[in-house]
């Protein structure tokens, strides 16, 4: 199940994991820095403050050493959900991310769902790449988070 069944992460996930942590290191020193996600960013997002929070937000989230980088083990373990709650439960990042894009609460991300938080994130696609993507995730009207593992995890 991903990413909140399990602590460790398959060996098979790891080369998309590691690709993904490649392209976000924009400077390729082994280590994810601000720096690295505003030059990534850049040509999506303007320099206002609400941009500026999101980018501190991410580094906070994934930053448990308090650095000042996401090294890869780090970016593993936000991937993979291994984070708790005061209560002890497992509360995966991509959990939070699947709320968010569950915009009508219904437990599925649909067609609507996707473009919006696709727009919102600066990335444009097709509505015929839309459908692709939620048939990845094993839907036909919308996908579950399980399903959305499936799409984020390619």
């Amino acid at each position: 199940m991903c990413p909140t069944g399990s602590t460790t992460i398959s060996s098979t996930r790891k080369p998309g994991l590691r690709s993904a942590f490649e392209v976000l290191d924009v400077d390729h020193d082994g280590k994810i820095s601000r720096d690295d996600l505003y030059t990534f960013y850049g040509h999506k997002i303007s320099s206002s403050a609400d941009e500026d929070d999101a980018i501190g937000s991410m580094m906070t989230v994934a930053d448990s050493n308090k650095n000042g980088y996401v090294e890869f083990d780090e970016f593993e373990k936000v991937l993979a959900g291994d984070r708790k709650q005061s209560n002890g439960k497992k509360n995966g990042v991509m959990e939070e991310v699947f709320r968010v894009m569950d915009r009508d609460g219904d437990g599925k991300v649909g067609h609507e769902d996707l473009k919006s938080y696709l727009k919102l994130t600066g990335f444009e696609a097709s509505d015929d790449d839309i459908k692709a993507m939620i048939r990845l995730g094993g839907g036909d009207d919308g996908v579950n988070f399980d399903g959305l593992c499936k799409i984020l995890a390619v």
